[in-house]
């Protein structure tokens, strides 16, 4: 059966790692809008040069391009065995779009699965974070600290906080994400085709209730 998963959850709640561990489980698509729209950007396809756009400019890319984009990755041979949405659906129009372009292909959506997490563990999460200004490294203050504070182990350079993952910010940025999560959790809910998970438990736990759910929809 082939599967078609919806994960969401705000930044920080682990929605990326569990995407990929899902996809790689279970030897589907993984599709991450932003990297799609990186890569897009990258490649200089029409797509990604009209993005880039509104991305240089500080503007949300529009529906209709990231609609487009995701239109054209479901109907690629690759995902023919089904894939993990990751970032998409963000808004209500989104998650319509979606049902249609699926319906139009007779392989609507497996499920919705929201990665539920206490936006003050997701402060703490993000806020942490920490990474190499030279060669990119990533470091936590919490799980992952380098061995001398604020110099990478890997090539001495400078470990720095990236502005937008400082605490306040990241506040604002669950804020923003609240108001658009609100409408799809209720539009799924509607649908009757939304599970939940703790996305606080540790990573392990959240793969293993993910599984879970997918094995019923697999049987199903």
């Amino acid at each position: 059966m082939s599967l078609r998963v919806i994960l969401l959850g705000a930044p920080g709640s682990g929605k990326g790692t569990q995407a990929k561990r899902l996809a790689a489980s279970r030897a589907l698509c993984h599709l991450s809008t932003g990297d799609m729209l990186r890569g897009a950007v990258r490649a200089r396809t029409p797509i990604g040069i009209e993005a880039e756009r509104f991305l240089d400019a500080g503007r949300l890319v529009p529906d209709d391009m990231i609609v487009g984009m995701v239109r054209d990755r479901i109907r690629a041979a690759d995902c023919a065995a089904g894939f993990v949405l990751d970032g998409f659906p963000r808004t209500v129009p989104q998650a319509e779009a979606l049902d249609a372009m699926l319906g139009e292909v007779g392989t609507p959506a497996s499920g919705a699965i929201h990665l539920k997490v206490d936006p003050e563990v997701v402060v703490s999460r993000i806020a942490g974070r920490r990474g190499c200004r030279a060669c990119g490294t990533p470091y936590h203050v919490d799980y992952a600290p380098p061995t001398v504070e604020g110099v990478c182990d890997a090539c001495g350079g400078a470990v720095v906080q990236r502005a937008d993952d400082e605490a306040d910010t990241v506040r604002r940025r669950l804020g923003v994400y609240d108001e658009q999560a609100r409408g799809l959790i209720d539009y799924y809910t509607e649908k009757e085709t939304l599970e939940s998970v703790d996305g606080s438990q540790p990573l392990e736990a959240v793969a293993a209730a993910i599984e879970a759910i997918v094995d019923r929809w697999s049987e199903g």
